[in-house]
């Protein structure tokens, strides 16, 4: 059940009452519930009481608005977005499942590649969101070696450091890294990117259609939206054709695939304690 201060600021901004609610598990950050109005309308509600909230909604609700924007992959309908009290809300539209048929997994590749073709003068973003609840820096740089270095590696590095979850040595060999990213990367323009795509960051609706959510969006290298996808699983190889069908990525991916998911898996550093520190210096010793 909803509190009940938040569900009557909800049904007075909706103009109608609810029929019922109900609480929605898995998320590691916020509370979540499915609303059901008297008139048969169904939605989906993140919220908190914590102090960045209110800050993470309203850049989650810019990063969908500007992926749902390019019109080639779905996203949920932002119904409201905003606080009431000690609470900070996202209210969405409710994304009833489906199939994950092979036709989903196909359409899926296809529409990210083509996503990815939506591109910006410079890597970065109009504005800086977050990477679950870590804050994410989007100053626009040139090139991707900058970027990648200045506003995604060093930031999470100096934050491990500072809770002595890794060391000066860790460090150094970063740095080593950061210093080879133009020669380990292949040189594309930036291109819109999900930024957190994971298999628990997408749906699939009733028409068997992908629906991106909880992005973690910016100008980035489209290569760091795949090298996600296939850190944890969860994706079938059909999608990956579908996207290869569509814009190929450069020879060699495999190769430099680990450069990119370093990234993620200092997150998981920062996010989650010292399970992770292992997997960071085996890909700093393999690159460095």
């Amino acid at each position: 059940m909803l509190p009940a201060e938040l569900q009557l600021h909800l049904e007075e901004l909706l103009g109608e009452r609810f029929a019922s609610n109900k609480a929605v598990g898995g998320g590691d950050i916020h509370r979540a519930g499915e609303i059901t109005t008297v008139s048969g309308g169904q939605f989906f509600v993140k919220y908190n009481t914590g102090l960045q909230s209110a800050d993470m909604f309203r850049t989650e609700a810019l990063g969908l608005a500007l992926l749902g924007a390019s019109r080639v992959i779905a996203v949920p309908k932002i119904a409201a977005q905003g606080s009431i009290g000690n609470f900070s809300y996202l209210l969405m539209a409710f994304i009833a499942p489906g199939p994950r048929t092979r036709r989903f997994w196909e359409s899926f590749g296809q529409a990210l590649a083509t996503l990815h073709g939506t591109t910006s003068a410079h890597f970065g973003f109009s504005h800086d969101n977050f990477i679950g609840s870590l804050p994410q820096s989007n100053s626009r740089r040139d090139t991707w070696a900058d970027f990648y270095t200045l506003e995604r590696l060093q930031p999470q590095m100096r934050l491990a450091r500072q809770g002595d979850l890794l060391d000066a040595g860790d460090e150094k060999r970063l740095d080593t890294l950061c210093s080879k990213l133009a020669a380990l990367c292949p040189e594309e323009p930036p291109a819109l990117t999900h930024g957190d795509l994971w298999s628990g960051n997408f749906l699939c609706d009733r028409e068997s259609r992908p629906v991106l959510i909880d992005p973690a969006a910016s100008f980035a290298h489209r290569e760091m939206d795949m090298a996600m996808s296939r850190l944890f699983g969860g994706f079938d190889d059909v999608f990956y054709q579908g996207y290869e069908d569509t814009w190929p990525l450069e020879p060699g991916f495999d190769d430099r695939l680990e450069v990119y998911q370093l990234y993620y898996l200092l997150v998981h550093v920062n996010l989650f304690g010292g399970g992770y520190v292992e997997s960071v210096r085996r890909i700093l010793r393999h690159y460095v």
